[in-house]
């Protein structure tokens, strides 16, 4: 029987050979590369899930004059929560027009988006101009004739859920990260207990960049989507009894996996 983790690394691998062959799928001599667009999120706690409506992917070429093209139209709800720990939805993906692709922007439905307690409540999010003008983000992606790009938005529902003063509505003020998968590699490793239900923070110069939940049955994690460099890999439990603990110095390479091992928290001392 396969352990998560190394099921994890097998559909890795796949998903990368399936990327290089799609990379090369479309024919340089047709002037049109590629673009894909994943979504991932940090999560938040408290809740079950986080549901977002998206009714368009849409992109901005500034090199022409036809604005504003839509590469997809998925109408879908996404909950947020499940696309943690190495998981993602993809958004859509098109052929396009060779250039430099400055901005992109997800078109939200005013209604659907949602978010679940886990004491069961179900709070509407308001969504403020996300069915107009959309939730704008500058990527400046280069799509290259042959090639595909894939784009990762990091959603992180953490800061993008935000109450309104004591009304007890709440906002959904979309906090996105958006990287070129070609330039990031990830981060992965177990944090034991299981029970301890870690949360696993990534952060560089004292700011958190993404955060994922450890799985709750065997402590695995992988944070995918970081820019090349040093990290320090926070980890703090959601269950009392156990204390929190940093890994400093954790590197970061280019389309590779850095396996930090097994981390044991201490149980509080009574």
């Amino acid at each position: 029987m396969l352990s998560t983790k190394t099921l994890r690394y097998l559909l890795t691998s796949v998903f990368g050979l399936a990327l290089f062959i799609a990379g090369c799928s479309t024919s340089p001599d047709s002037g049109m590369g590629t673009l894909e667009v994943r979504m991932v999120d940090a999560p938040i706690d408290s809740a079950k899930e986080v549901n977002v409506v998206i009714n368009s992917v849409q992109v901005n070429n500034s090199e022409t004059d036809t604005g504003w093209v839509t590469i997809n139209e998925p109408n879908k709800t996404y909950n947020l929560l499940e696309l943690t720990n190495g998981a993602y939805a993809v958004l859509g993906d098109a052929e396009l027009e060779a250039g430099t692709y400055e901005q992109i922007r997800l078109i939200l439905d005013t209604e659907g988006n949602n978010i679940v307690f886990e004491n069961g409540d179900i709070v509407s999010l308001f969504v403020p101009s996300g069915a107009q003008t959309g939730v704008k983000l500058n990527v400046n992606a280069e799509i290259e004739p042959g090639f595909t790009y894939t784009l990762i938005l990091d959603f992180n529902a953490s800061k993008s859920v935000v109450k309104a003063g004591n009304s007890g509505k709440y906002l959904l003020k979309p906090v996105i990260r958006a990287t070129n998968m070609a330039t990031t590699g990830n981060i992965a490793g177990t944090v034991l207990p299981a029970e301890a239900r870690s949360q696993v923070h990534a952060i560089a110069n004292e700011d958190t960049l993404t955060t994922t939940f450890a799985d709750t049955t065997d402590g695995t994690f992988e944070i995918i989507g970081l820019k090349e460099g040093a990290y320090t890999v926070a980890f703090e439990p959601r269950e009392e009894g156990y204390v929190g603990s940093d890994t400093t110095g954790v590197q970061v390479t280019v389309g590779e996996t850095n396996d930090i091992g097994t981390v044991e928290l201490e149980e509080t001392q009574n």
